[in-house]
């Protein structure tokens, strides 16, 4: 069964996502927003949501033996969600713990042509999600434990993330790889008024794998930053400023805290990969698969998108950390890993949902090979260089760049 040969384990938030189809819908967020007006819209998309679905459900399709570790509650949401699972694979709902009297998280996904999209949320039994919720005597083969949405869970992250801080050790205690990935925090929630310095320096030294998105990890860094940052343009303002110095600067942060790989997603401008060379820290991250962690030390990179045609971005970065996760399982080195990273992404977004557009991992890897063409660079990267033939490109803090 796939909870008995899993390899790895998908853990945290879940939930249904309602996505209604806006296509044919014109005006902008401005027109969809106006108060009493009816909006004609298309057949939704319904479909699971969050890091347990949208990770999981990448990896699964990848082709990779997963176990999926979720709460919902016992409502027609969580029977929704536990049977759009079960039509994507046998023993996938498994490990998923139903609540008795909890309710099932939701979001209503709003895609708007031409602007960013947003979400109406419900976050339900993810709220009472702990650490004892994760039953690894049932997934004995995992080798990776990934976890996702901290912001959006409240047992979680309250007490400055010790739950959080226990869930990781056990699996670190287990001898397990761990990854951990985050989300946007709303400021006016009560996510917003944890000590994220504090959470971050009490959880990155038990986690190998971190794989925020810029602006989320500014914000927990740095929030009077971040503010500065979103201040003159609003939403997508940040992604606007960033460049080589401000990625290797944030990178170093995290690795100092005890990180030993930070993947930050960059949106539609790619990923930026940064590692540590401490080989020491790297072998005690690097139980989940044989590699030459040479490969892995000192590192600085990046990889653009590649070019498709978007029908929808929900998940793509859960979607991108699922081709991440599957090419560590398989020892690649970390320019292939980025390179699936980016091309799983791409799929994703081909759908609007996020894992529908996800193909299995040698029709990714036939149809990256055939010279899928990367979008351009807009982030500023001087003193960095590109390899043309793969599309990466080196840092001035990576080793194989200084060597060259």
């Amino acid at each position: 069964m796939v909870h008995k040969a899993a390899q790895i384990i998908v853990a945290g938030h879940i939930g249904l996502d309602i996505i209604p189809s806006l296509e044919g819908v014109t005006g902008g967020l401005q027109a969809v927003m106006a108060p009493g007006k009816l909006i004609r819209v298309g057949a939704p998309v319904v479909a699971t949501g969050g890091i347990v679905a949208n990770t999981g459900l990448a990896l699964h399709k990848l082709g990779v033996n997963v176990g999926l570790i979720g709460k919902i509650g016992d409502d027609v949401f969580g029977r929704a969600v536990l049977e759009v699972l079960k039509s994507q694979g046998e023993g996938l709902t498994e490990n998923i713990v139903v609540a008795a009297g909890e309710t099932t998280a939701y979001s209503i996904v709003i895609n708007v042509p031409g602007a960013d999209r947003f979400f109406l949320h419900w976050a339900g039994a993810n709220d009472t999600f702990v650490a004892d919720d994760i039953d690894y005597d049932k997934l004995p083969n995992a080798k990776l434990l990934h976890f996702g949405y901290p912001p959006l869970m409240r047992q979680i992250f309250v007490n400055d993330g010790r739950e959080l801080e226990s869930l990781l050790r056990r699996a670190k205690e287990r001898q397990m790889t761990t990854s951990l990935d985050m989300a946007h925090v709303d400021p006016a929630s009560e996510a917003g008024q944890v000590d994220w310095p504090a959470l971050l320096r009490r959880v990155l030294p038990y986690v190998d794998l971190f794989e925020p998105s810029v602006d989320e990890i500014i914000f927990m860094l740095d929030r009077p930053r971040y503010e500065r940052m979103q201040r003159p343009g609003g939403a997508g303002e940040l992604i606007r400023q960033v460049n080589g110095t401000l990625l290797a600067e944030v990178a170093d942060a995290i690795l100092s805290l005890g990180v030993a790989v930070v993947m930050l997603k960059l949106g539609d401008q790619g990923v930026y990969l940064r590692t540590t060379s401490d080989d020491g820290r790297l072998d005690a991250a690097w139980r989940c698969a044989p590699t030459d962690r040479r490969a892995w030390a000192a590192r600085e990179l990046l990889m653009p998108c590649f070019q498709v045609k978007v029908a929808g971005t929900t998940g793509a970065g859960d979607s991108t950390i699922g081709g991440f996760l599957a090419a560590v399982l398989r020892g690649d080195g970390p320019e292939q890993a980025m390179i699936s990273a980016v091309a799983t992404g791409a799929c994703s977004v081909e759908a609007l949902d996020a894992s529908s557009g996800v193909r299995p991992w040698p029709q990714i890897q036939a149809r990256i090979a055939a010279g899928w063409k990367r979008s351009p660079v807009r982030i500023a990267l001087d003193g960095w260089r590109c390899d043309d033939d793969r599309g990466v490109f080196f840092g001035p803090n990576d080793i194989t760049a200084k060597n060259a």
